[in-house]
C-alpha cells in the first residue's frame, strides 16, 4: 500500500523492544591472521561462518569445563585426508572417545598399506571399475586393499580372539599392530583413547567374519562393549559431543547420552537436512526432546562438509 510517492511498508510500529545484538561485519583477510584471529573475525561475518565460530566458543568452554569429549563421525572422515586431522587430535588427548562406523575402521588400516588417490566426482564409473578401483566421491580406494585387509584380518587379528570378538578390543589390538602415526587407530591405542563400533558388521570385516565362520565359530560381542560405552558416559562429571555426519554413530553418541539426561555440549558439522526426519539432519534442538542434549544453548550446527570445517575446528581445539 502506496501513500504518495512514498513506500510505507517499513513505517510500522515495533510491537516489542528491539533486540540488542552484535552487527554484522566484515574482515579483511591475511595470510597472517592466525586461527584464533579467524574466528574472532569471522564470529560477526553471519551465515555458517558465525555458526563455526560459535562451535569453536563451545568446544572452548567444553575443555575449561574438563566434559570428556566424545566424537562420533562416518566413515567418508577417515577416507578422506581427514584421517590426519582424526589422529591429530587422538595424539593430543583432546577427544576422550571416538564412535565410528566399520569402515573407518577398515579403511584406517587399509591405508597404512596403500594410498587412496583422488579422482572426480564425474568419473565413468565403468572406467573406474575397468581399472579395479573404487569410488567414494572423488577419491578411488585399490581392489587391491581390501585383499589386502582380509589377509590382515585373517592372519593377524582373528587369531587374537578365541570365540568372542568386542569391537573396541578389535580396534585397540589393530592400532597396536600399526606404525603408521597417521592412522586414528594407532594414536588413540597409543593414548588409550577407546574406539566403539556399534555395527562392527556393517563392512568388510562383517564379511571377513563370515568366511571366517565357515568351520569356526567367532561371536561379535557388542554388548561387552555396550557396557563399557555407557559406564563411560555415565560415570562423566560432564559430557561434550563432537558429531561430524550422521548416521548410526551419531545415534549412538546421543542416544546414551539419554542415559545421563543429556549431553552438557553439543557440535555438529552436518550437510543433512531436517526436511525428511532423519536423524543425521537433526538439529541440536530435536536432542533436547529426547533428552539427548540437556540445552540447546550449549550447542551449534554447522552446515557445512566436514573437510571444510573439521580442520578449522580441529586447529583451534589443538591451540
Amino acid at each position: 500500500m502506496a501513500s504518495g510517492n512514498k513506500n510505507i511498508s517499513f513505517h510500522r510500529k515495533a510491537t516489542g523492544r528491539r533486540r540488542k545484538s552484535a552487527p554484522v561485519r566484515g574482515f579483511s583477510p591475511s595470510v597472517r591472521m592466525t586461527v584464533d584471529d579467524f574466528f574472532s573475525a569471522s564470529s560477526s561475518l553471519g551465515f555458517q561462518a558465525t555458526e563455526l565460530s560459535r562451535a569453536a566458543e563451545i568446544l572452548a568452554e567444553a575443555k575449561r569445563e574438563k566434559a570428556t569429549l566424545f566424537m562420533s563421525m562416518t566413515s567418508n572422515i577417515v577416507s578422506s585426508g581427514l584421517r590426519e586431522v582424526v589422529a591429530a587430535l587422538c595424539d593430543a588427548r583432546v577427544v576422550d572417545a571416538i564412535v565410528t562406523t566399520t569402515g573407518s575402521v577398515e579403511e584406517d588400516i587399509m591405508k597404512t598399506k596403500f594410498d587412496f588417490v583422488l579422482g572426480n566426482f564425474d568419473e565413468d564409473d565403468r572406467g573406474v571399475k575397468g581399472e579395479a578401483l573404487n569410488r567414494i566421491g572423488n577419491l578411488l580406494v585399490p581392489d587391491e586393499a581390501y585383499l589386502w585387509l582380509e589377509d590382515f584380518d585373517n592372519e593377524t587379528m582373528f587369531p587374537l580372539f578365541k570365540e568372542t570378538l568386542v569391537p573396541s578390543d578389535y580396534c585397540r589390538l589393530a592400532g597396536g599392530k600399526i606404525s603408521d602415526k597417521r592412522s586414528f587407530l594407532y594414536q588413540a591405542a597409543k593414548n588409550k583413547i577407546p574406539v566403539f563400533l556399534p555395527g562392527f558388521t556393517d563392512g568388510a570385516i562383517g564379511d571377513h567374519v563370515y568366511f571366517w565362520n565357515q568351520g569356526r565359530r567367532l561371536v561379535v560381542d557388542q554388548t561387552a562393549e555396550l557396557r563399557s560405552f555407557y559406564d563411560m558416559m555415565i560415570s562423566a562429571r560432564k559430557t561434550a559431543g563432537l558429531v561430524i555426519g550422521g548416521g548410526i554413530a551419531k545415534h549412538h553418541l546421543i542416544g546414551a547420552a539419554i542415559l545421563r539426561n543429556g549431553l552438557d555440549y553439543a557440535v555438529y558439522v552436518s550437510t543433512g537436512t531436517a526436511g525428511d526426519g532423519s536423524l543425521s539432519g537433526a538439529r541440536p534442538t530435536e536432542a533436547v526432546s529426547w533428552n539427548k542434549l540437556k540445552d540447546r544453548k550449549n550447542s551449534a550446527f554447522v552446515e557445512a562438509e566436514a573437510t571444510l570445517a573439521l580442520p578449522l575446528l580441529a586447529a583451534k581445539m589443538l591451540g
